[in-house]
């Protein structure tokens, strides 16, 4: 039964306050608008409060005045309601991993925690999968598959919440032969404000003749927290006619290749370097359209720190295709071409992967299990104390040998000694090319892999330094196109998931492309338009948010 929660002070009646809880005082008997009984409001009081208010990165750590945890659609709307009233900034938080202070941030008054809004179920109405913001991406992989037997294809980190991951265009190992997650959103439901100052929620679907379409559009790519609150995803197959859930989404691979292997860092000189990024880079141009065989191969480089004292390479062929062993050996006797120096296992932590010697000879195992091993493989993600910092760029040609040279000259710097910093490659294209740059909000289509900046420590006396390592490193590499990735045809732009704040300051983007169409492209225009049509006041703003016009 729905009982209105009341504010008196910093006590909540309706029994908050007997269970510990206290609630934001707006003023003494106002009530707090909408149905609440079930929410939770986490204020500085309640001994919970430190493990709510900072995410992944340490590096950023909030004090709002409360934290709303919530858990259905009604109590969403009644906190978005309170906010707009109240007049509190508020900031919205899935899985935690936003990368930059867009949920953390020291002027946000109210977080709106979604976490505990995680079901996942089939919606025979819809005829689609009903998915909520909160759920992770490895609680999705295991129901779809083990009740139905087929998948969405999002990213690789277990820990990484739907809300922003989908909305910011995903990507994951299965992104060459099966496009991305955002290529299989049936419908979205929002909860927006309009001009009046009212909260309520939404459904925008892909169909075009949906008078909220443009709100579904902007979720396939537009980036977390700029137009409302995600409540709910819907995904299916476009096209599907079944009834059947196990024939709505596409099936992955029944069982897969998995590969590790690695080059010692001692060995490798300023031409093997260049061989391995040549290598990768070429492979991925030559085998980056939408029907090529080798979509079925997706691989990461991981290009560590000396300190490290190994180069990585992870990969990964669906074992169900012709000749899929043969691929992989194709791949990676491709790989060492040239490099001069013989692959051995993978012994160290890179980036998010633990060592793995396990998988110098490649093994084949089912699709789930090589799934959960390789987003769980790390404890970094769970590591308490690391601080951190995040670039990115999209590729659409060979490594250019100028900027191959500044990569060597950083990652063998003396400047940092941190075996956690690296540049990770990973594959794109394929099936992803299949979708025009305009068709969804994810303007990258042409892209024949991916690159982020990742760089993890603990001490916050070493900010400083990696910090500006990290600028420097990207800076140079990019130093032709005013030190970012600037689209045209060797680069194009930026991942909006990899929020990188630097973007929108003139210090690091020397060039004249404004961060918006480093992520969007020529789509900003449109996202715009969108943003003042269910946005109006910018109740959903951060520091990288979409525009009003």
């Amino acid at each position: 039964m729905s009982r209105r929660l009341f504010i008196s002070g910093t006590a909540a009646v309706a029994g908050g306050a007997a269970a510990g809880i206290s609630v934001p005082d707006a003023s003494a008997g106002t009530p707090l608008p909408g149905t609440l009984s079930d929410a939770v409001v986490v204020t500085p009081a309640n001994q919970q409060y430190p493990d709510l208010i900072t995410g992944m990165n340490q590096r950023w750590v909030a004090r709002p005045e409360a934290i709303h945890l919530v858990s259905t659609t009604e109590q969403v709307v009644a906190a978005v309601q309170y906010a707009v009233r109240a007049g509190k900034r508020v900031s919205l938080r899935s899985g935690g991993h936003c990368l930059e202070d867009f949920v953390y941030n020291p002027s946000v008054q109210v977080v709106l925690d979604l976490s505990g809004m995680n079901q996942i179920g089939f919606d025979a109405a819809r005829n689609a999968f009903s998915v909520e913001p909160g759920a992770t991406l490895l609680e999705v992989y295991e129901k779809l598959y083990s009740l139905w037997g087929v998948v969405v294809p999002g990213g690789i980190c277990y820990s990484v919440g739907m809300g922003g991951h989908v909305a910011g265009g995903g990507w994951g190992l299965l992104c060459r032969k099966l496009g991305l997650i955002v290529d299989y959103l049936h419908a979205v439901e929002v909860v927006v404000v309009d001009a009046a100052g009212t909260a309520r929620a939404v459904v925008a679907t892909r169909d075009p003749a949906d008078p909220h379409h443009d709100l579904w559009w902007a979720h396939t790519g537009g980036g977390g927290g700029n137009f409302g609150v995600v409540t709910r995803y819907w995904f299916r197959t476009p096209g599907a006619t079944s009834r059947l859930p196990g024939e709505v989404l596409p099936k992955p691979p029944a069982s897969v290749l998995l590969s590790a292997i690695s080059w010692p860092w001692a060995a490798i000189t300023p031409a093997a370097f260049s061989a391995l990024l040549k290598n990768y880079s070429a492979y991925h141009v030559a085998n980056s359209a939408p029907d090529n065989p080798r979509r079925a191969l997706c691989s990461f480089l991981m290009v560590n720190h000396k300190s490290n004292g190994q180069i990585g390479l992870v990969t990964q062929v669906d074992a169900t295709v012709p000749d899929a062993d043969r691929m992989l050996e194709e791949w990676l006797t491709t790989m060492n071409r040239g490099v001069g120096v013989r692959p051995g296992a993978l012994t160290t932590s890179m980036g998010e992967f633990s060592a793995m010697p396990q998988f110098a000879a490649p093994r084949r195992l089912p699709w789930l299990q090589a799934t959960r091993f390789l987003g769980t493989t790390n404890p970094t993600v769970n590591d308490p104390t690391l601080r951190a910092d995040f670039k990115s760029a999209y590729m659409r040609a060979v490594f250019p040998d100028r900027q191959i040279a500044a990569l060597y000259k950083h990652f063998t710097s003396n400047a940092i000694d941190n075996p956690q910093a690296a540049l990770v490659a990973s594959g794109f294209g394929g099936a992803v090319s299949s979708v025009a740059a305009g068709a969804t909000a994810f303007p990258h289509r042409a892209a024949a892999f991916k690159l982020l900046w990742q760089v993890w420590w603990s001490d916050r006396a070493d900010d400083a330094k990696t910090v500006a390592w990290t600028r420097e490193s990207y800076a140079d590499v990019y130093s032709d196109t005013g030190a970012v990735p600037v689209p045209n045809a060797v680069t194009d732009g930026c991942y909006v998931n990899y929020a990188d704040t630097d973007l929108s300051n003139p210090a690091f983007n020397r060039s004249s492309v404004p961060w918006y169409t480093l992520y969007y492209k020529e789509n900003y225009p449109r996202l715009r338009q969108v943003k003042k049509r269910w946005d109006p006041r910018d109740v959903f703003r951060h520091g990288q948010s979409v525009q009003l016009p």
